[in-house]
Parts: C-alpha cells; sequence; structure tokens
C-alpha cells in the first residue's frame, strides 16, 4: 500500500520529538544529580547513603540517613506505626520524606546551633531599649520561637522563628570560644527562609565583639560588633550585607566599612519560599567570598573592595589653599579683533508676515469666535452685590462651525529670512589660558597604612537584632568555624536534606510556568507562538491530502448538446433566410401579375388556382423534408460520452453539415 507523503513527514516529527523529549529528560536527570552533588559538597557515598537509604556506617564519620519515597495515600493500611506516624507529620502535599537526625560538627567548631531540642537553653533575649526610638517602639519586645518550617518540613527538624511584625527583635548567644584573627580563616554560615516573603527587614547576624563588658541582657543596635553579614531587603532594593568594624590605628576609633555589591540578582531568595544557605569566607591574606546555596555570588580585598577603603590617601588638598583672583579658566574667549558686519540687523524680527497669503474665502470677519450661551440661565443663589453682573458663559460661535474661520483675519508668521539674531565675536583660543584650577596637594596628617585588616578585632557571641515589617522568618543551623569543609559536611547534614524534599515537592512544569505568567504576563505571547507553531507545522505537514483515487469524475453529454445548439442556431439562420427568398419572390409575382391584370383577366381567374397552389406547395414541400430529416435524426441512437470513441464529435459535425448541404440543395 502506497503511504501518503503527509504522513510520512507526520511520523518523522513525531518520531523526533519522541527521541528529543526521552533524551532531554535523561539529560536533565544526569544534571541534576550531578549539580545536587556539587551543591552540597557529597562525594559519592554520601550521596548513595541519601538516595538509596544505606544502613549504618562509621559512626565517626558519617550520619544515618534513609531516603524513601512514600505513598501519598495516607489511608493504607498496611503501613507500619512507624511509617504512619511519620505520615501523620508531615503535609497531605509531601511525597518525599527523610529520616533525619541532628547533624553534628565533624571538625573544630566555635558555634553550632541546630535548635533540634526546641528550646533556646544558651539564647538570651534583650531586656534593653532601643536608644534612637520612640518610647512606644523602643523596646525589644518582639517575640522568638521555636518551630518546624511551614512547607517542605523534614520531621525532627527545627529553626529560630521571628514571629512579630512591626517590632523590634534582639536575641543572642554566646560561643563555645571566643574567635582570634590570627592565621586561620573565619567560616560564618546559616540558613534563611522568608516563608511569608519579606516587604521590609533583615535576616542578618551579627558577630558580637569581645569588649570584656558584654551584656546579653543589653544587646541592642548599639552593642559593638566585629561583622554583620546576611540578606536585607526595603522595597525594591535587595542586599545582601557585609560590613566589618575596622579600627583605626592612630586615634582607635571604629569605622564601618561595606563590602562591594554582590553581581547577580538576588529577588529569587527573597521571594521563592525557600530555605536558602548564606556563606562568608574571610582569609588571612584579606579576600573574602561571599556564597549562596554554596554558589558565590560576591569576592574581593578588604584592602580594595570595601566602602570607604580601609587605608585612607596619603596626600589630600590642602584646605587652607583658594584660587587666585586673577586665574584665568576659559580655554575660549571672544575675538578681540572682529567687527560686526554692516548689513548685519540685530533688530530684524524672527517671524514676518507671509505676503503671499490670502484670506479665505467664506471668512466671516463680522462674526466673533464666541459668544454667550443663549441657554444659560443664571443661578437662582447668583447675589450680584456679592457676585457682581452675571454674564452668561461664552460658547465657540456656531457660525463660524462651516466658515474657514470668524473675526478679524490676520496673515500667518512666517520665518524672517533675514534675520541673524544677536551678533556675537567668533570665539578663539586664550592666550592666557591656565587650566582648571586645584588646590595643591599636601600630607595627610591623618594617614595611615594598614595591611592587614583581616586582623580585626574578636568576637565572642552571635546575635540577631532585627526590625521587619514581616514574620515568620526562619533561621537555623548555625556554624563558626576555620574549615570550610566542615561547613559543606554540616551543610549537607541539614540544608541538603531540606533541599531534597523542596526538590521532590516541586511542582510541576506546568504549575511552574503558569506560576511565572501570572508574574510577568508577557509570557503568555511566549506560550502561544511556542505552542501554536508547533502545531501548525503539525497540520501543514501531517494533515493527509485527498489521492486521485478518491475523485470521482462524471462524465455528462456536454459535447452532445454543444452540437445540438448549433444545429438549431443554423436551422433558425436559413429558415429566416429562405422566409426572405420567398418574400422576395411573392413581391415580383405580385408586380407582374398586376402589370398584366387588365389583358389576362381570363387567365388569372384560371391560373389563380394554379398560381396560388405553387408556393404552398413548395412550402408544404420543403416542410415535409424537413420533417423527415428530424424524423431520421430523432431515430439515430443517442450515444453518451462514455460509448462514443473519440472521433464521434467529429461524425456527427460532417454528418450535420452534409444535411445541411441537401437542405440549401433542394432549397434552391
Amino acid at each position: 500500500m502506497k503511504l501518503d507523503r503527509g504522513w510520512i513527514w507526520c511520523m518523522l516529527l513525531l518520531s523526533f520529538l519522541a527521541v528529543a523529549a526521552v533524551a532531554a529528560q535523561e539529560e536533565q536527570l544526569e544534571v541534576g544529580v550531578t549539580d545536587a552533588d556539587e551543591d552540597m559538597g557529597l562525594d559519592e557515598e554520601e550521596l548513595n547513603v541519601l538516595m538509596a537509604a544505606e544502613e549504618e556506617e562509621e559512626e565517626e564519620e558519617e550520619e544515618e540517613m534513609e531516603a524513601t519515597v512514600m505513598d501519598e495515600d495516607h489511608s493504607d493500611e498496611t503501613a507500619t506505626a512507624s511509617g504512619k506516624a511519620d505520615k501523620a507529620g508531615m503535609d497531605a502535599n509531601v511525597s518525599f520524606q527523610v529520616t533525619y537526625k541532628t547533624p553534628t560538627p565533624t571538625g573544630d567548631v566555635y558555634f553550632a546551633e541546630t535548635f533540634d531540642d526546641g528550646s533556646l537553653g544558651r539564647w538570651q533575649l534583650s531586656k534593653t531599649v532601643k536608644g534612637d526610638a520612640d518610647d512606644d517602639i523602643a523596646k525589644y519586645d518582639g517575640k522568638w520561637a521555636v518551630e518546624q518550617l511551614k512547607e517542605n518540613k523534614v520531621p525532627g527538624d527545627q529553626g529560630l522563628v521571628l514571629k512579630s511584625r512591626a517590632k523590634h527583635h534582639a536575641i543572642a548567644a554566646m560561643m563555645d570560644k571566643p574567635f582570634v584573627f590570627q592565621d586561620e580563616p573565619l567560616v560564618l554560615q546559616y540558613e534563611v527562609n522568608f516563608q511569608d516573603g519579606i516587604d521590609c527587614g533583615g535576616a542578618y547576624v551579627k558577630l558580637l565583639s569581645d569588649t570584656g563588658s558584654l551584656s546579653l541582657e543589653q544587646f541592642q543596635d548599639r552593642t559593638p560588633y566585629t561583622i554583620m553579614f546576611g540578606p536585607d531587603k526595603c522595597g525594591e532594593d535587595y542586599k545582601l550585607h557585609f560590613i566589618f568594624r575596622h579600627q583605626n590605628p592612630l586615634n582607635k576609633d571604629f569605622e564601618e566599612k561595606h563590602a562591594k555589591r554582590p553581581d547577580v540578582d538576588l529577588k529569587k531568595f527573597y521571594t521563592d519560599k525557600k530555605t536558602h544557605l548564606y556563606t562568608l569566607v574571610l582569609n588571612p591574606d584579606n579576600s573574602y567570598e561571599m556564597f549562596i546555596d554554596q554558589s558565590s555570588v560576591s569576592r574581593g580585598s578588604l584592602l580594595r573592595d570595601v566602602v570607604p577603603p580601609v587605608n585612607p590617601p596619603k596626600d589630600i588638598d590642602d584646605p587652607n589653599d583658594s584660587k587666585p583672583e586673577d586665574w584665568d579658566e576659559r580655554a575660549k574667549i571672544p575675538d578681540p579683533e572682529a567687527v560686526k558686519p554692516d548689513d548685519w540687523d540685530e533688530d530684524a524680527p524672527a517671524k514676518i508676515e507671509d505676503p503671499d497669503a490670502l484670506k479665505p474665502e467664506g471668512w466671516l470677519d463680522d462674526e466673533p469666535e464666541f459668544v454667550p450661551d443663549p441657554n444659560a440661565e443664571k443661578p437662582e443663589d447668583w447675589d450680584e452685590e456679592m457676585d457682581g453682573e452675571w454674564e452668561a458663559p461664552q460658547i465657540p460661535n456656531p457660525a463660524c462651525e462651516t466658515a474657514p474661520g470668524c473675526g478679524e483675519w490676520k496673515r500667518p508668521k512666517i520665518n524672517n529670512p533675514q534675520y541673524k539674531g544677536k551678533w556675537k565675536a567668533p570665539l578663539v583660543d586664550n592666550p592666557n589660558y591656565q587650566g582648571v584650577w586645584k588646590p595643591r596637594k599636601i600630607d595627610n596628617p591623618d594617614y595611615f597604612e594598614d595591611l592587614q585588616p583581616f586582623r580585626m578585632a574578636p568576637f565572642k557571641a552571635l546575635g540577631l537584632e532585627l526590625w521587619s515589617m514581616t514574620s515568620d522568618i526562619y533561621f537555623d543551623n548555625f556554624i563558626i568555624t576555620s574549615h570550610k569543609e566542615v561547613a559543606d559536611r554540616w551543610a549537607s547534614d541539614s540544608w541538603g536534606l531540606k533541599k531534597l524534599v523542596a526538590s521532590a515537592n516541586e511542582p510541576g512544569i506546568f504549575a511552574q510556568l503558569m506560576m511565572a505568567a501570572e508574574e510577568r504576563p508577557w509570557l503568555w505571547v511566549i506560550y502561544i507562538l511556542t505552542v501554536g507553531l508547533p502545531v501548525g507545522l503539525t497540520v501543514l505537514f501531517c494533515w493527509p491530502k485527498k489521492s486521485d483515487d478518491e475523485y470521482v469524475y462524471k462524465k455528462v453529454d456536454l459535447p452532445k448538446a454543444d452540437i445540438e445548439e448549433e444545429e438549431e442556431d443554423e436551422e433558425e439562420e436559413e429558415e429566416a433566410a429562405a422566409d426572405e427568398d420567398d418574400k422576395e419572390a411573392e413581391a415580383t409575382e405580385g408586380a407582374a401579375a398586376a402589370a398584366t391584370e387588365e389583358a389576362e383577366e381570363e387567365e388569372e381567374k384560371d391560373g389563380a388556382d394554379v398560381g396560388g397552389d405553387n408556393p404552398e406547395g413548395e412550402e408544404e414541400e420543403e416542410e415535409e423534408e424537413e420533417e423527415e430529416e428530424e424524423d431520421e435524426d430523432s431515430k439515430a441512437p443517442e450515444r453518451t460520452l462514455e460509448d462514443e470513441p473519440k472521433e464521434g464529435g467529429d461524425v456527427t459535425k460532417e454528418s450535420h453539415k452534409q444535411a445541411v448541404r441537401k437542405r440549401r440543395v433542394r432549397k434552391d
């Protein structure tokens, strides 16, 4: 059976799409596993622990974790008692569950907090007030709680939650030991989740300086800190703060130094309601790097990439220096030798009346442009003594609607070809030009050079001092260490599980497209083009075409009908010519009969019958012959196009011509 080309194209297109979809799915799975491994810092053994749920391994190296895919049907009667308890702790829409165990640091740390015990035992709430705030809002009375996440919960995992909105919050905890900036890096890491989004507020932490008089109950905004790090947002300004306080070696004053802004768009980290991991790494070589979800977003040097700079300039402008009165900063001056031309008319107007303009026909000179409204009435409460004489409001003159214009006609204005404006001398180089004046440089009396800004003031506590217009900000898994590997392992045992659960509960691609289109309506145009173009091409190439066998050609006797019409037309023309000949013959016979009427009266009587019968007889004979020919034609068998040979039409035409010739001969 012979296939249509359209169906062949359709099969090829569908096969190509199927192969492309399978390849894309395999690549996505492979890339997803690779990205998860890289982002979480897991080796092959650890990934197997999370995904394949292996049995216990060495207690010193790894934690016991088991990842299983749970059935969404919570009414399964065959589930074990422990399985039912786990399901009860999960949201109805959670289909991926992990067995969580509180992570423990695998190396030397200065501070580690998971909040999994459900208490704030080591944390101290501030009991003071904010120094520069009104009395009614100055107190740090914002509420804190230890809770699980609202979405994508990990059973057994809890965090510190800021519960109040539009209030000041302050809470702090002492570290296991102070951190002294010497020869080891500083690694600060913690998790944040804006569970309800964020309107205006921060989620940054402060590393409180070891001043010897530090009291966590008196923790406030003016408490000395060494480093402030974390996200902050107000309006559409999304920030990731890294601020450190540097001490001036000359006067011992502290000054805040702000790192440059990250080079990436931070908006999604504030709006996607997911748990994100924030990491700061400071190295003894004065380099720093900031990470979000273990991806670098900013890096630089404490000596070059902070504002204001750590070291002041060596030279400064002399504040006592002033510009001399005769200092000429003009690079160009008017030419002193230039003279205004004699024909330069400075008084010539820029616009003049058009001399060629003509008043349009029908212009109503006597009609004003505006007339009082005849339908207006004076208000009843109009007081002429107070309001003055009442006048009807002016409206456009109705008589001017059909006319080119009303009132006094004035010529339109055009540019004056003689206008040159105010004459000015051309500019020439100033021979006395001395350049732009600048004050002289002098040595900076406050100059110093600190080549080790990394060696900051030691700190011994971690605190959160925040104001937020949004509640339910989630904090978890704080860690301060000197080893990035320890922080990465800590993240894999805590934040890594949250990421796996969130990925498993991620909405489908269709739901994500709809959510994106709600935020950006212009995406609907792209969606329509993306869907409509393939559908159109599919219909164009795959729609089946009708084969030649499906068409039925009906044969009709159109040629025969045309021949019969031609025969009838020719017969009518021949009959009309014959009638004209008969009329002429009768007229000739009548004239001859009139000339010999008197002489042949008797013969006319005898020949009246004969002379009168001849024409009638001839006509009767012709009619009989035509009837016989028509009878012969009617007796001939009718043939259809299907039965007649290709030469049938020519034979019919030839027989018709012969019959016509016979009739002409008979008539003659």
